[in-house]
């Protein structure tokens, strides 16, 4: 397959696809599918959502349509994200062969819970919290990252000895406890500032050792959840290739106003914001996509913005994917003027 004249980085070049991967990029004679000089970008890469279209990743079911609405909506691959119940409810929801969806790829799941605080629980049910039991996890099948609050009785041993990618995060740790959880693996922070201590100046706090230890970190990027003045101070401490732009976003997301539910509450959603019925944020109802023209309207230049929503995720997770190079998974998105999805390609083809 060849996808003719894609504007990337103010070049137009043509892109050669062989079994799902991208084999050549530069101008060809060969006929193709003509992209008329569009915008083409990485497809984009979504760490942390719960769900979309009302399902949940929790209900266990539709993963396939939620996939196919993350195509839509110019993600390519995700890790569906869990909530904080008992075990046993998410042994059934992640054990087990992993889904060939119609739309974007899934590449595993983000356990977001039960191993947090009670403090900072969020919109998690604490009813559910438990301290990090490593042998108890390696029970859990196709976990690609999992949040932990480092403080938490075995945290140390448990990032120690886990396989996936580990998050700080839904945190009461202070600057020493989160730095030397970073020392013994975790590799990055969970919606940071969002569910932890914020930075103060004699107690810097988990985002402190984070910068001083420069690990990635996860940002909401809705314009709700983090004032964008602190998006671009996190720009300039972190940069695009430590910075990951998450959509966080829950059932309601692409959906009207509402009653909802979300981890086993009730979750109100006014003006597009949802909250639990004690007022805490709980997740979002934006898309990736709208994350990144957030950021771009924050001020961050467009391939940062596309980059920390792509390249940088996808480098956390040390997979081949969220570049538009030769070897890497012809995943991309071709976009017109206003950045709205009109091609999503995924292993080369159109979906």
């Amino acid at each position: 397959m060849i996808y003719k004249n894609a504007h990337i980085d103010g070049k137009t070049v043509d892109i050669e696809v062989s079994d799902g991967k991208i084999s050549y990029i530069g101008k060809t004679e060969k006929d193709g599918v003509d992209l008329k000089n569009r915008k083409v970008f990485a497809g984009l890469t979504d760490i942390h959502s719960h769900g979309c279209i009302g399902f949940d990743t929790m209900d266990g079911t539709h993963l396939d349509e939620m996939s196919a609405f993350m195509a839509e909506n110019g993600v390519t691959s995700w890790l569906p994200t869990t909530m904080t119940m008992d075990m046993c409810t998410i042994k059934s929801v992640v054990n087990g062969e992993i889904p060939n969806t119609k739309g974007a790829e899934i590449l595993g799941f983000h356990l977001e819970g039960p191993y947090i605080s009670a403090k900072y629980k969020g919109a998690q049910n604490e009813k559910y919290i438990i301290p990090p039991d490593i042998n108890e996890f390696e029970k859990l099948e196709n976990i690609k990252m999992v949040t932990v609050a480092p403080e938490m009785e075995n945290a140390f041993d448990f990032i120690k000895k886990c396989k996936a990618v580990v998050a700080i995060g839904h945190t009461d740790c202070d600057y020493e406890c989160a730095k030397e959880a970073i020392n013994l693996g975790a590799n990055c922070l969970t919606h940071t500032f969002n569910a932890m201590p914020p930075i103060h100046h004699r107690n810097p706090g988990p985002i402190g050792a984070a910068f001083d230890k420069n690990i990635f970190v996860q940002v909401i990027c809705d314009g709700i959840h983090i004032h964008q003045s602190v998006i671009r101070l996190l720009y300039k401490l972190f940069g695009a290739e430590r910075m990951i732009l998450i959509s966080d976003s829950m059932r309601a997301t692409g959906l009207s106003d509402g009653e909802y539910e979300f981890g086993g509450q009730k979750i109100s959603v006014k003006n597009s914001v949802a909250r639990t019925q004690e007022g805490a944020i709980a997740g979002s109802t934006s898309t990736l996509l709208n994350c990144v023209k957030k950021a771009m309207k924050f001020g961050i230049p467009e391939n940062d913005a596309f980059k920390m929503a792509s390249k940088t995720p996808c480098e956390l997770l040390g997979i081949k994917k969220g570049k538009i190079e030769i070897g890497y998974d012809a995943d991309f998105i071709v976009l017109d003027d206003d950045y709205n999805v009109i091609y999503t390609v995924i292993g080369g083809k159109i979906i």
